[in-house]
């Protein structure tokens, strides 16, 4: 007869044993890995953001034990952590970008040179994300890549809805000069 594997350690830190931790995890990791497929376009991408998050929650396990909103830290966690590797790689390619879907489809039915063009639009964009502040970043995310509206986004970032609207606006006409700029336009 073989001897079982010993259980796993608790987590350090803090009141939660691996066990809750795994609960969380069963839990809540669709969430994590949708919210960061979205900003990266990438799977592989979505599984590394999905383990940073799991290997800082079993790190801060004592400050989480206090935590009301888990999947809402879990979700801005993984919104944060997606633009942080988009912003590390600052040159992804192949990326779909969902929220851009039916008019990148249309330009596919051109055949290579559209899907091309798509491509490269997808990196613009990507590239221009880069440049902004982490909190626009985020708002921006939040609303295009995961189609929240600026009540639910100011709710979920302790912000006011006029704020959320304020910072849309400002962070789309930074975009749209930040892309100008990359494509080399003047306008």
């Amino acid at each position: 007869m073989g001897t079982s594997p010993p259980p796993p350690p608790a987590a350090p830190g803090g009141p939660w044993g691996s066990s809750q931790l795994e609960s969380i995890f069963q839990a809540h990791h669709a969430l994590v890995l949708r919210a960061a497929y979205r900003v990266t376009g990438s799977a592989s991408d979505a599984e590394d953001v999905l383990q940073t998050i799991f290997l800082r929650l079993l790190r801060r396990s004592a400050e989480l034990a206090v935590m009301e909103n888990v999947p809402g830290y879990l979700h801005r966690a993984a919104v944060n952590a997606a633009l942080d590797l988009v912003r590390a790689r600052n040159e992804s390619k192949n990326v779909p970008l969902e929220s851009h879907e039916s008019h990148l489809a249309a330009e596919a039915f051109r055949g290579p040179e559209g899907q091309q063009e798509a491509r490269e639009r997808q990196a613009l964009l990507r590239r221009a994300i880069s440049t902004l502040a982490p909190r626009a970043a985020e708002i921006f995310a939040l609303h295009y890549f995961e189609g929240y509206a600026s009540p639910e986004i100011a709710n979920m970032l302790g912000l006011s809805t006029a704020g959320v609207a304020v910072t849309l606006h400002r962070t789309r006409s930074r975009l749209q000069k930040e892309i100008r700029s990359l494509l080399g336009e003047s306008r």
